[in-house]
């Protein structure tokens, strides 16, 4: 079963600087029905103008990553980390015991477009970690590369979680499927673009929960970026 969960029915936030559509419960918006999805707990569409951005902030207990679609995100945190993140590349921070961090937009003329995704980690207290890696557009064409996963395999990101995360490029005649355990639900969000997902029409920002079927099949893809998250079977984010 597919469950669509439509780009205009997110939450908005407008502070001038930032632009950000909220699927799930965040900050000032609240939706009792949208709480999250298994250990999926925040997925934010951000704009960030020029030289705007985040100041430092403390963060403990959670699995955080960022995926840049357009411009460039400049990190800096507690651990002596710093970073500019830009198209193709993800960010995987693990704030166990705590850590602080600040993002900002690293242009001074031009906008930066990115998701921030929160998944629950699987026990509190693990060792603060920052993770950064490339994929290319090769990895991605017509295909679905695994970027984050539980012991990292093939190149991905490790996150403390029983998750793995797959980021597809679908335009024309590309087409691919994702097989899912018999006991999986899985989560699709449209970054950009549109694409059909097992017959449903997804446009850009629109996201589907999925229960109980055994694969995902993407084709008819607009320019579209997809991520898809393969999930232990929760309705909610639970410790």
């Amino acid at each position: 079963m597919l469950e669509v969960r439509k780009a205009g029915d997110r939450g908005v936030a407008e502070h001038g600087w930032l632009s950000s559509r909220h699927t799930f419960s965040f900050g000032h918006y609240r939706d009792p029905k949208q709480q999250g999805f298994s250990d999926l707990l925040v997925i934010n569409d951000d704009r960030v103008a020029a030289a705007g951005g985040f100041g430092q902030h403390p963060h403990r207990d959670m699995e955080i990553f960022s995926y840049v679609l357009e411009g460039a995100l400049e990190h800096k945190d507690s651990m002596g980390t710093g970073s500019v993140i830009r198209p193709g590349d993800v960010q995987m921070m693990s704030a166990g015991t705590g850590i602080a961090h600040s993002e900002y937009n690293a242009s001074q003329t031009e906008g930066v477009h990115f998701l921030q995704i929160w998944l629950m980690p699987e026990k509190k207290g693990v060792e603060p970690r920052y993770q950064q890696q490339h994929f290319t557009e090769a990895d991605k064409r017509g295909r679905f590369a695994k970027i984050i996963s539980p012991d990292g395999a093939d190149g991905s990101l490790g996150v403390y979680q029983d998750a793995r995360v797959y980021a597809g490029l679908f335009d024309g005649a590309e087409s691919a499927t994702l097989e899912l355990e018999h006991d999986r639900y899985a989560y699709a969000q449209v970054a950009r673009g549109g694409i059909t997902v097992n017959g449903t029409v997804l446009e850009e920002g629109d996201g589907v929960r999925v229960r109980g079927e055994r694969s995902l099949t993407f084709s008819g893809g607009k320019d579209a970026e997809v991520l898809v998250f393969d999930l232990r079977p929760n309705e909610e984010p639970i410790w």
